[in-house]
């Protein structure tokens, strides 16, 4: 795998290439002529129209096959900007594009230097030279947003008008929850254009089956739809509902009962999405609204001590010693986390027939006994270990007097929303 440099390119495979830029940005392309300019705004990808001929925006991973790109299209320019707009770029971890082929097998890094006050940055561009395609690097900054960008490229920005059956994507969304949020006490949201996306796209599978449900006809959970787009959550809250035929008959629904207003209420959330439709075989306006707050490292190792705190409390009341922690079994149990919602499974054996102890061994522990609880779905600490204290056989885990380490995973997405794992060692 080759590293680029700004102006360096790289000749690419027949077939498809895929670029990807992990971390908290938003990927998009515009596909061009000779001239530098787009047809029309059908040539410009990005999380509302993530798809072009021959070129495919999904989550942070751009996918572009060349020769199946419109008649006249010579080059795709990759263009990063922050998910969360006005955020200038340096205030974020330096984007980084990985280069793959169809494959998957990695073919080029980029790194480029690290922005300051631009809030896009074009990152790369696929050109056709002759009959070869090629990927040069290139680094170049913009201050006015996507917005700027595409008009440079020939898009007309404007404010279009919800598409048919389509509910506009805030219509005062936010100055209303924000404000109930306020009238409870706690600190507003944000819209996140990621969870905008995957509310989008949860709703319409909603609205084309007619019913609703976490989990679309398609076999998609509004979860995996989240993951999908692009947001890594450490905890997650939906509110799936039809009916209301306005954003402020919606948010007046959710508002009305305990359980949905809590949602809105929830301090820990800082970022939401919305989006209703009314296409579909009934004619009713099916309405997705996400909240979450993002996963950040510093986010789950609270999460995981906080577990380890409720778990040791809960030993005290027993007359037990506390728990210390283990970085081998926290290493172990956090594998498992994300394994299950990586590989779509909620066992205490993995597809590879691996057990616990097996887990714990292979993260380099030597511990004689081993013990392990998994939990899907619960969106709190005090929710996770108040459901093993209801179990006897997870309560027998947390209280086993032979048990004096623990680790702590967690992980979101997959069909539950939520996966943990306490791993005892003793």
């Amino acid at each position: 795998m080759g590293e680029l440099v700004p102006g360096g390119n790289l000749p690419l495979p027949g077939g498809a290439v895929s670029v990807r830029v992990p971390g908290p940005f938003d990927v998009s392309a515009l596909v061009t002529d000779d001239g530098g300019k787009v047809r029309g705004d059908e040539d410009f990808v990005f999380y509302n129209q993530p798809a072009a001929p021959g070129a495919r925006l999904r989550g942070d991973t751009l996918t572009v096959d060349p020769p199946r790109l419109r008649p006249g299209a010579t080059r795709v320019t990759v263009a990063v900007s922050p998910a969360d707009p006005g955020t200038p770029l340096g205030r974020l971890p330096s984007p980084t594009l990985h280069v793959t082929d169809a494959a998957g097998r990695p073919l080029a890094r980029f790194a480029p230097p690290r922005p300051e006050r631009e809030t896009v940055l074009l990152l790369a561009e696929f050109y056709r030279r002759g009959d070869r395609w090629k990927l040069r690097a290139l680094g170049q900054g913009y201050a006015d947003g996507l917005a700027g960008l595409a008009r440079d490229f020939g898009v007309e920005v404007v404010d279009d008008p919800p598409a048919p059956g389509q509910a506009p994507p805030d219509d005062g969304f936010l100055g209303l929850v924000n404000s109930a949020r306020a009238a409870a006490g706690s600190p507003p949201v944000s819209l996140d254009a990621r969870l905008v996306s995957a509310a989008r796209e949860h709703a319409a599978a909603m609205a084309a089956a007619g019913r609703l449900g976490v989990e679309s006809s398609d076999g998609v959970s509004v979860y995996q739809r989240v993951t999908g787009a692009g947001y890594a959550y450490l905890t997650v809250g939906e509110h799936l509902v039809s009916g209301p035929r306005s954003t402020a008959e919606f948010v007046a629904y959710c508002l009305r009962a305990d359980s949905p207003r809590r949602t809105v209420h929830d301090p820990a959330f800082t970022h939401a999405g919305l989006a209703g439709l009314h296409d579909g075989p009934s004619g009713d306006t099916y309405w997705t609204a996400l909240w979450a707050r993002p996963l950040t490292p510093a986010g789950l190792a609270d999460t995981a001590a906080a577990v380890t705190d409720l778990t040791n409390r809960e030993r005290a009341r027993a007359g037990l010693p506390p728990l210390a922690v283990d970085p081998l079994l926290t290493a172990a149990a956090q594998a498992h986390s994300a394994d299950m919602v990586a590989r779509a499974f909620y066992s205490h054996t993995a597809p590879d027939g691996s057990r616990p102890w097996d887990r714990a061994a292979a993260a380099g522990s030597t511990r004689r006994s081993i013990g392990e609880n998994i939990a899907c779905g619960q969106r709190s600490p005090a929710d996770v270990v108040e459901g093993w204290m209801n179990s006897p056989g997870h309560r027998a885990n947390i209280l086993k007097p032979g048990f004096t380490h623990i680790g702590i995973g967690f992980a979101g997405g997959g069909r539950a929303g939520t996966y943990w794992t306490q791993l005892f060692g003793g």
